[in-house]
C-alpha cells in the first residue's frame, strides 16, 4: 500500500488501481507501515470507523453514518431471513448456513464463490494451501437444491443463470471452476514475500485446477439443469436444450477417460470411481428429461443415451467394487477408499440399502474416520501427488449422515450431525475441515459447501422426522 495521506478528515492509502478511505472521529497516528489509534470506549459509548475501497482515479467516497448503514444493514438481513422455508429442528444453523451462503454470493452476477480466503492451510505447515476465492461447479447443484429447500427461488435463479453464462462455449473447454463473473483465466502463482498462515507456505493466488480434466463437473452441470427443472426456477428464455445434447455427445466418448478426478489431484490421472458415477448421472438425467419429450429425434437420443448411461453402471460396478473387501473402492483397480463414493446413493447410482453401498459405509467408516469424522481419502498413499497428512473433510461427513439416514441408522444420522453442528464457531460459522486432535477448524473460511452439505442434511433430516422413516428423502430429488 503506497503513502496514507489526511485528506478532509479522512485518511486515504492508494497502490495502483486501489484505494482505501478510512473515517473515524478518533485521532490516529502512523507507525512504520500501519496506522493506530489509542482511545477508551465506555459503558453506552460508540465509537464509529468506517472504511471504504474506491477505484485510485475516482473522487473519495461520500461520508458514510455507520450507525445509520448499520441499521439499514441489519434490517435488510432480517427482512431476507423471513423468506426461509425451512422450519426443520435446526432452523437457527440452517438460517445461519443460508446467511453464509449469501454472503458469498457476488451480487451483480449471482456467482457463488467457495470461501472468501486464499491458503489457509489444510494442514498447519503443509504446502496443501489453496486458493478458494472462486466459483467451483461442482457444488452447483448442492448449492441448487439448498437454496430451492429453504425457498430462496431468486437467489436459485441468479446462481443458475451465473452457471450458464459460465460454462458457454465448447463443451471440452468446460472448466471446474470460474471467476465471480465468470472469468475464465485463473492462473496460478506463489507471493514469495509473505511467509502463510501459521508457517504454512506458500501463499498461492489463482488456482491451476482451473486448468484440469474433471469428468465429474459435466454431471454437476446436467444435474444442475435437471434440478432446475424439477424445482420450476428454468428461465423460459434461456435455451438449454441445445447446450445439454452438445455436453452429452462430448461426454459419450469422454466418460472412458481417466481425470483429476474431484479431489483435483496433482499427480497422475486415474480412472476415479466418482468420476465415472457422475458420467451416469449426466446420461441419467438427460434421459429423464427426453423421455418426456416430444421434440423429433428426442425418443432415439434418450434410447441411446439410456444404453450409454447403462454402459456406465454396469462398468463401475464390475472394475470400482472390490468383492473381496465387500467395498467399491476410490478408482479402477485400486484398494484406496475415498469419501466421494458416499455420493453414490445421493445421486440415485445405487440405494443405500444396497448391500454393496452398505459394505462401502463400513469401509469408510473403518478406515476413513477420525473420532467419526470422514477424510477424503488416505493421504499417504500418494494418490494425489502432495506431501501427507490434511484435516477430515467436513462436506465428506455430512454425507455420510445422510448415507446412515438413507439407510434407515436414523439415530446414527442424527447423532453425526449433531456432533458437525457443534464444531462451527462462536458465529457459526464452518470451514472445510477440521482437526480433531487439535479441536480446530482447517482450511478456506468460512467454506461454501460445507455450508451447502449442512443445509442439505439438516433438510434431508427433517424430511425423515415428519415423513416414513423408512425411506427417507434424499438430498438430491429423484425425477418425476
Amino acid at each position: 500500500m503506497g503513502p496514507r495521506r489526511p485528506l478532509h478528515g479522512a485518511l486515504v492509502a492508494i497502490a495502483g488501481p486501489d484505494a482505501l478511505v478510512l473515517r473515524t472521529p478518533v485521532e490516529t497516528r502512523g507507525v512504520g507501515h500501519s496506522t493506530v489509534a489509542d482511545f477508551t470506549v465506555r459503558r453506552g459509548e460508540q465509537v464509529p470507523f468506517t472504511l471504504a475501497w474506491f477505484p485510485s482515479h475516482e473522487d473519495v467516497p461520500h461520508t458514510v453514518n455507520a450507525t445509520r448503514a448499520l441499521a439499514r444493514t441489519t434490517s435488510w438481513w432480517q427482512d431476507w431471513t423471513k423468506k426461509t422455508g425451512y422450519d426443520g429442528e435446526w432452523r437457527e444453523v440452517v438460517q445461519r448456513s443460508l446467511i453464509t451462503l449469501k454472503a458469498l454470493t457476488y451480487a451483480p452476477t449471482g456467482g457463488i464463490v467457495a470461501a472468501p480466503t486464499s491458503s489457509l492451510p489444510e494442514w498447519i505447515g503443509s504446502v496443501r494451501n489453496w486458493d478458494y476465492r472462486f466459483c467451483w461447479l461442482r457444488v452447483a447443484t448442492f448449492t441448487l437444491l439448498a437454496l430451492l429447500h429453504a425457498g430462496y427461488e431468486e437467489e436459485a435463479k441468479s446462481w443458475r443463470a451465473w452457471l450458464l453464462r459460465a460454462v458457454a462455449g465448447e463443451p471440452s473447454d468446460l472448466q471446474i471452476m470460474y471467476g465471480p463473473a465468470g472469468e475464465r483465466r485463473l492462473t496460478e502463482w506463489e507471493v514469495s514475500w509473505l511467509p502463510g498462515y501459521e508457517g504454512s507456505h506458500p501463499v498461492r493466488i489463482g488456482n491451476a485446477a482451473s486448468e484440469q480434466f474433471q469428468l465429474d463437473v459435466y454431471g454437476e452441470v446436467v444435474d444442475a439443469l435437471y434440478q432446475s427443472r424439477i424445482g420450476a426456477i428454468a428461465e423460459r428464455e434461456i435455451n438449454t436444450y441445445h447446450f445439454i445434447l452438445a455436453l452429452l455427445d462430448f461426454l459419450e466418448s469422454a466418460w472412458t477417460k481417466p481425470d483429476e478426478g474431484i479431489w483435483e489431484v496433482r499427480g497422475p490421472r486415474q480412472h476415479f470411481t466418482h468420476s465415472k458415477v457422475m458420467a451416469w448421472v449426466a446420461f441419467d438425467r438427460a434421459v429423464r428429461v427426453l423421455e418426456h419429450s416430444s421434440a423429433d429425434g428426442d425418443a432415439a437420443r434418450a434410447a441411446h443415451w439410456k444404453a450409454v448411461r447403462d454402459e456406465v453402471h454396469d462398468e463401475v460396478c464390475t472394475k470400482a467394487y472390490d468383492a473381496d473387501r465387500k467395498t467399491f473402492v476410490q478408482s479402477y483397480g485400486s484398494k484406496n477408499l475415498d469419501a466421494a463414493l458416499l455420493m453414490m446413493p445421493l445421486v440415485g447410482f445405487l440405494p443405500a440399502t444396497d448391500e454393496r453401498m452398505q459394505g462401502t459405509v463400513a469401509a469408510i467408516q473403518q478406515g476413513l474416520t477420525t473420532e467419526g469424522f470422514v477424510a477424503r481419502y488416505d493421504t499417504g498413499e500418494n494418490v494425489d501427488g502432495l506431501p501427507p497428512h490434511e484435516g477430515v473433510f467436513l462436506p465428506c461427513t455430512f454425507w455420510l449422515a445422510d448415507n446412515l439416514a438413507l439407510m434407515g441408522r436414523i439415530d446414527e444420522a442424527r447423532a453425526l450431525f449433531a456432533r458437525l453442528i457443534g464444531l462451527a464457531n462462536d458465529v457459526g460459522l464452518l470451514a472445510e475441515e477440521y482437526d480433531p486432535a487439535s479441536e480446530r477448524q482447517l482450511g478456506n473460511f468460512p467454506q461454501a459447501f460445507t455450508h451447502v452439505s449442512l443445509v442439505n442434511s439438516a433438510c434431508n433430516l427433517s424430511a425423515v422426522a415428519t415423513g416414513d422413516p423408512s425411506t427417507p428423502s434424499p438430498p438430491r430429488r429423484r425425477g418425476r
